[in-house]
């Protein structure tokens, strides 16, 4: 018996440790993972097309790297039959062949250095990023940015796709400050019905007709779902019924997010503070009633002896 009473809290106490440690390390292991994905993502499909490009290029105007003749008897030989059948059709079957040769060279060269050859495409990638930003920022970029938009959301099935990709990658890509304007303050308001609290963002102002019929001001507030935040409810709600929480818009996301489980800083010491408040007021109305029995019972007892 004793035997099996201590095997159990070895097994809690096992259980415990090991989803302790998972707490610990699974945020880490999931950070690097999402990066190492997106690394491979952004070197996958932007920057290795673009170190194609680099390879084509040097093939086609650099001098560099020499071709010797034995290169070419090499290449020559390990031709396919595909391949023999181009070198046919081409004008020059020597050029061609030497183009083929100077593509392997370069190839071989590109997958020893692989590394410091790969940052080529992604430095490529964000200097064109670069400059595309910096030629949108000028009216005439940005008015030809726009007419070229409205061209695309004509496009049949591009259109229904388009506007939604591309107010997540606004939100994504946008700074706290831009986030701010479209997300002015944060709120409470009761949805979907009353005793029911949800965490929302004020948008603007409400239409007319909604305001006229209410009677009183309203705003129209945003509920994003939990746990994709993209997607959501949109209300409007009389200001009178709203309650402002003193917390950002990037901690309001975090807690949606999260699906409540990480609070803002702020309200977490508020709430923890209003807790010790409540059971050291239960503990005190328990010490008063405890003190003030006696003397009710000494009372009764007098008043039956009497």
């Amino acid at each position: 018996m004793s035997d099996q009473t201590d095997s159990k809290p070895r097994r809690s106490h096992s259980r415990k440790f090991f989803w302790r440690g998972l707490t610990i390390l699974l945020p880490s292991i999931l950070t690097v993972w999402i990066l190492i994905m997106g690394y491979q993502f952004v070197q996958q499909r932007i920057a290795e097309p673009i170190n194609m490009g680099i390879r084509a290029g040097i093939t086609r105007w650099s001098p560099l790297p020499v071709v010797l003749e034995e290169d070419l008897v090499g290449v020559e030989k390990e031709l396919t039959q595909v391949q023999r059948e181009q070198m046919r059709r081409a004008t020059d079957p020597k050029k061609w062949l030497r183009g083929q040769a100077k593509a392997i060279k370069i190839q071989n060269l590109w997958d020893e250095y692989r590394f410091p050859f790969d940052l080529l495409g992604l430095i490529v990638a964000f200097f064109l990023i670069y400059i595309v930003g910096l030629l949108l920022g000028s009216y005439i970029g940005h008015s030809l940015y726009r007419r070229g938009e409205i061209l695309l959301q004509r496009l049949p099935l591009f259109k229904q796709v388009y506007p939604s990709v591309k107010q997540i990658t606004d939100f994504l890509v946008s700074d706290g400050n831009e986030r701010l304007k479209k997300f002015s303050r944060v709120v409470a308001v009761q949805y979907p019905r009353r005793g029911i609290w949800s965490v929302g963002f004020i948008t603007g102002d409400t239409m007319i007709k909604i305001q006229d019929e209410a009677g009183v001001p309203c705003a129209t507030v945003f509920i994003p779902s939990s746990p994709t935040p993209f997607t959501g409810y949109t209300i409007s709600v009389p200001r009178s019924e709203m309650i402002e929480l003193p917390i950002s818009v990037e901690e309001a996301l975090r807690f949606t997010v999260s699906g409540g489980v990480v609070l803002p800083p702020s309200q977490t010491k508020q709430l923890t503070e209003q807790n010790v408040t409540a059971d050291q007021a239960k503990q005190e109305g328990a010490s008063i009633s405890s003190d003030a029995s006696p003397d009710t019972d000494s009372s009764t007892l007098a008043q039956s002896q009497s």
